[in-house]
Order: structure tokens, then sequence, then C-alpha cells
């Protein structure tokens, strides 16, 4: 298998603008990302895909490879979707721009579903944790997933699933961590469909595989990577430099 690492980057961010540019230890987040994913030694190939200039040369000055979306997107998925349409590659993992600290150890087991795979039951793989803390679970901007008994996704929310009507009964919530690894035909599949309403009533693209039949893998972690979203958390990547 053919394996490749793409980063999606926005310029822009709603609650932290030109985070991606922004200084870590003397580099930039996109490229202490970039970088992080190279020296993991998992995948074949490394790329950043990205709608700004700026984002484009930081990466390609510096030795990297990079490429420049030619339409706007509405997702991720799209826009790794269109970058990869004609390259020769088998599973495409989807690491976020904003992870300069990338867990090796959650990628690696992203990758062992595929090797495992011989059947190819699974069209994409992503992570969960656990959540327990009551305000966690009911923030929306925790996005819960519920799976069956082979760990395979049945629904993600920003709601609160399953409902607790009933206490005591070993529910686990499990909170749903953005990063995927993609058989690329899935991920043409997914450029090529429109969204439904699960998707556009929850803003979560996941739900379009799920609506269009795609079996979606789930692999607990103990946690999720550090992202950085605010002024905050970068104040905090840099002291762990």
């Amino acid at each position: 298998m053919k394996i490749i690492a793409v980063i999606p980057a926005r310029y822009a961010s709603t609650r932290f603008p030109a985070k991606l540019m922004q200084d870590l230890g003397g580099k930039a987040v996109i490229l202490r990302t970039y970088e992080a994913a190279k020296k993991s030694n998992l995948f074949d190939d490394v790329f950043v895909v990205t709608d700004s200039d700026l984002i484009f040369d930081e990466i390609v000055s510096n030795g990297g490879k990079a490429i420049m979306s030619i339409k706007e997107h509405e997702s991720g998925s799209d826009r790794i979707a269109e970058a990869v349409e004609n390259m020769d590659v088998d599973i495409v993992v989807n690491v976020q721009g904003d992870e300069p600290f990338i867990n090796t150890l959650a990628l690696e087991k992203l990758i062992e579903v595929y090797k495992n795979d011989t059947n190819k039951k699974v069209d994409l793989a992503s992570l969960m944790f656990e959540i327990k803390e009551e305000d966690e679970i009911n923030n929306p901007n925790n996005v819960k997933v519920v799976v069956d008994q082979k760990g395979f996704a049945l629904y993600f929310s920003r709601s609160v699933i399953p409902y607790p009507r009933e206490k005591n009964v070993g529910v686990r919530y499990m909170q749903h961590i953005g990063i995927y690894a993609f058989r690329k035909q899935a991920l043409l599949d997914f450029y090529n469909l429109p969204m439904k309403s699960l998707e556009a009533s929850e803003k979560l693209e996941q739900l379009r595989y799920l609506e269009f039949g795609k079996r979606i893998k789930m692999i607990e972690v103990e946690e999720k990577s550090i992202g950085i979203d605010t002024p905050e958390d970068l104040e905090k990547a840099r002291k762990l430099l």
C-alpha cells in the first residue's frame, strides 16, 4: 500500500486568524506540523494543501511539498480529495495542520486498520477518546460518536449521544478526534456526493459518509493531541518546545 499524509491548511480561522502562520519556536505552526509528519516515518510522502500563498511559500521555501487548492471548499475532505484525485495512492491520512505535536502512536493505529483489513471492509478510519466530565459531554463543540460492537461508527453528533435516560447502565461517552485515514476511493466518492440533511444540520462532514453507506472504523486512544485553536493554546505549545 502507498500511504501518504495530507495536511489541509486554510489561512482563515474564525477563532484564531492566521494561526497556522504563527511563530512556534522560530518556525510557523504549519511548518512544525509538516516536519513532524515527515519525521514520523509513517508515510511514503507528505503534502500540505492550502488556499494561501503565504502557507504555500512557507512550506516550499523550507524544502517541503505543497499544493494550492484550485476551488473553494466547504470541508477538509473536499480539499484533500481535489489534491489527491490524480495521485497513485491507496491510503490518505488527514493530519491536522494545527497539531504540531503529532501523536505518532495514534497515526500508527489508523494505518494498522488497513494492514489488517484484507477484505476491504473499511472505507475510512478515525479516532475517539472517552470523556467523563458532564460539561465536556454536554459541550456542542465536542463531537460525540457511538459505535457498534465491531467499532464501526453508528452516528456522530454535537448533542449528547446516547441520551442518558437511564443512569448507571455502563454507557461510555466518546469524543471524536477529527483525524482520518481514507481509502482514496471513499474520499473521491465523498467529493462527488451532495451534502444531505444530517450533515447540513449538524455541520459535520463525517455524516455524509454515513448517509451514503460508508463504513467508518473508530479507534480508541487515551487522549486527543495538543491542538492550537486559540492564542492561549499557542502560548501553551511554546512552553512545550
